[in-house]
């Protein structure tokens, strides 16, 4: 019983992030300038919200220069195909050979 939890324990001990802000890390020279960096990052960001985006199938078929009925169409005979194979393989194949 013991070994198997030293066992487990040893096998999610990979699993636990290193310890990022020790004292060493926050305290050094090199944090100024990686933090530096961080800000030059951040502060090239774009402020704001973010433009709304339309998005989905009604917009890339329904909406604007691109709009087709397409999909109407594909999906019908989608439903059409879909409802035949379900009638033949429930009703229809055993029509096939001898009628009744």
């Amino acid at each position: 019983m013991f070994r198997a939890t030293a066992i487990r324990r040893q096998a999610l001990n990979h699993l636990v992030p290193p310890k990022i802000a020790t004292p060493k890390a926050v305290s050094s020279s090199e944090t100024g300038a990686r933090m530096e960096q961080v800000i030059d990052f951040y502060s090239k960001l774009p402020k704001g919200s973010a433009p709304n985006k339309a998005g989905g199938i009604k917009a890339r078929y329904f909406e604007g220069e691109n709009a087709t009925g397409k999909p109407i169409v594909y999906t019908v005979f989608a439903l059409f195909l879909l409802g035949y194979t379900i009638d033949y393989q429930m009703h229809l194949k055993h029509h096939k050979n001898n009628h009744h």
